[in-house]
């Protein structure tokens, strides 16, 4: 996030896409609860009616994967209204000019044709957002898995510019981390083209310093995604895979291609419990969850957070770094910590943005990074009086039709996401009673309209195909979704993920669109 959670209440007007935040963020989404009720606008967009949107000023149902062309609508309404901010883009920004051309195209009618979200919401959503004097926008995955999903951060970047809500309490571009510590992983460097503090391994000083600080000599190649991972799997370049904390057997796209790939290699699967992966390893390592380590997470405003040990690990169960380092060692590589803080030492010394934490300094409260110097206090809003590259690049961006839609085979849209009471694939939550009570079995919301088409009544087992295979599951029938929109949570084994496509991955990140598949639906025999 640019800016800090508690921002939220000091933003005049919020944007809210790709995000069911009550139910993925719940407190999160109280704060968002919190601000609407206490007078900031509310704009919603998405997919489903989902319980924020009773709470909008204005909700825009947008057909999946269509955010780019709303976003795109919006800033030529901004623009034509002369509610853009000439004096932000003329001091930070570059490219507007062609920014401004390629917008000409997404008249009202044009984005509401591909968006099928009504001219006026468009207009009067551009209107509030621009008017406000702090708008903030809030989004999740529904904007970023798509096979065009870094180009759908781009236009939400180039919205949030050319307002100038960048770089001020109650505005920014909030990314909502998916799950607990994403933020801090992705800090240390998990991620195939980056050290930590997201230093390229591309960059020959940043290269040398690592070499220097551990004495070997690193390689200036860029890594594979978890998406080009399996592909070479199956091309035989990659031989073995470790896999730590992940469960791709239900979080992947396309299971079937994915279990032949863990099938193929040789598995080792570090994780608390026999996950549906771990069941297909040749080696499991039991690891320790939160409750049982120390050490430290990294929240999705960027705040450093201690985390404290309360209970012994069970059976041979160890925290990760142990793992990590008993491996490292019986490899060749001896090198021999004492307790999570001395690794953190060693983080604050190469990573310039933690270099003023220390385990004493969030003792009590975490410090957001970048926190540079011992006597920081650390930095709640990121860009301010400039953004970080000296002017914010405004990268002109298109709509563009996924593959997965148009085959009259599949003529509905199959979008995922999750809901309140189960997490992610289920690894802890399904194994407490009282939530598979509430929440047992996989469903699929559809719209009343195409209930009564197909014959299908609310409850009544229905098969989902799509071009990678069917799925069977309850019907849940509502006017949360539109009629050619169907919902299902990604959170069971043999569910949503067994239809998604893994093939076509956006060509920046190489996520793949989870969110837009084409599918049929129809009663199960």
């Amino acid at each position: 996030m640019t800016n800090g959670i508690a921002d939220i209440q000091k933003a005049d007007a919020l944007f809210v896409t790709g995000s069911n935040t009550t139910e993925s963020h719940p407190v999160i989404g109280a704060q968002i609860k919190r601000a609407a009720r206490n007078g900031a606008k509310l704009i919603v967009a998405d997919p489903r009616k989902i319980p924020l949107a009773e709470e909008a000023d204005i909700f825009l149902k947008i057909k999946p994967g269509t955010s780019i062309a709303l976003h795109n609508a919006m800033m030529n309404v901004i623009i034509n209204e002369g509610l853009q901010d000439d004096k932000y883009i003329r001091e930070n920004t570059e490219n507007y000019e062609e920014l401004v051309e390629s917008l000409k195209k997404y008249s009202l009618e044009y984005a509401a044709e591909i968006t099928g979200v009504e001219a006026y919401l468009i207009r009067e959503a551009a209107i509030m957002y621009a008017s406000a004097e702090a708008a903030s926008i809030l989004y999740c995955m529904g904007i970023t898995q798509h096979t065009n999903g870094t180009e759908t951060v781009m236009s939400l970047s180039n919205l949030a510019l050319i307002t100038g809500n960048i770089g001020k309490v109650g505005t920014g571009v909030n990314p909502l981390r998916g799950q607990n510590n994403v933020q801090g992983a992705c800090d240390m460097g998990a991620l195939p083209n980056v050290y930590t503090g997201y230093q390229p391994v591309t960059n020959t000083g940043a290269r040398e310093k690592f070499e220097q600080a551990w004495g070997v000599k690193l390689s200036d190649k860029i890594g594979l995604t978890v998406t080009e991972t399996f592909k070479a799997i199956d091309e035989d370049r990659v031989k073995m895979l470790y896999i730590c904390g992940e469960n791709p057997m239900i979080s992947d796209p396309d299971t079937h291609h994915a279990e032949r790939a863990l099938d193929k290699v040789f598995l080792v699967v570090q994780d608390l419990f026999l996950t549906e992966t771990a069941e297909l390893a040749d080696v499991v390592l039991p690891a320790a969850s939160f409750a049982e380590k120390d050490g430290t997470f990294v929240n999705t405003e960027r705040r450093i957070q201690r985390v404290r040990k309360a209970v012994e690990a069970p059976g041979e169960a160890k925290p990760d770094w142990i793992i990590f380092m008993e491996l490292m060692n019986r490899l060749g590589y001896e090198e021999h910590f004492n307790s999570a803080e001395e690794i953190f030492e060693e983080i604050r010394q190469l990573t310039p943005q933690y270099a003023g934490v220390t385990y004493e300094r969030i003792k009590n409260k975490g410090i957001q990074w970048p926190c540079p110097t011992l006597d920081h206090p650390g930095t709640n809003v990121l860009h301010a009086g400039k953004p970080a590259r000296g002017a914010g690049f405004l990268k002109p961006v298109e709509h563009l039709e996924s593959l997965e839609i148009g085959e009259d085979k599949y003529p509905l849209v199959m979008t995922t996401g999750r809901m309140l009471y189960q997490y992610h694939t289920r690894t802890m939550t399904g194994k407490t009673e009282g939530i598979n009570l509430i929440a047992p079995e996989l469903y699929a919301e559809i719209n009343p309209s195409l209930a009564q088409e197909k014959g299908i009544t609310d409850g009544e087992v229905v098969k989902v195909t799509s071009r990678r295979g069917s799925v069977t599951m309850k019907a849940k029938v509502t006017d949360r979704v539109n009629k050619e929109v169907v919902f299902v949570p990604f959170h069971w084994d043999s569910g949503a993920n067994v239809l998604t496509n893994g093939d076509e991955l956006d060509k920046y990140c190489k996520i793949p669109g989870l969110k837009v598949t084409g599918v049929n639906i129809e009663k199960a025999d």
